[in-house]
């Protein structure tokens, strides 16, 4: 488990890591994008 949480740590620091980061960050900044989040949450939230 340890070796999995080392690699996503190497990746998140790697240029290619930022730039994903960078991309999600834009698109949670989104308000459509947050509102589709929102219902997504709504629908697994209502199926427990």
């Amino acid at each position: 488990m340890a070796g999995i949480l080392n690699r996503i740590k190497q990746f998140a620091r790697s240029p290619q890591g930022r730039r994903a980061a960078a991309q999600a960050r834009r698109a949670a900044a989104d308000p459509r994008n947050r509102a589709k989040a929102q219902r997504l949450l709504g629908k697994l939230r209502g199926r427990r």
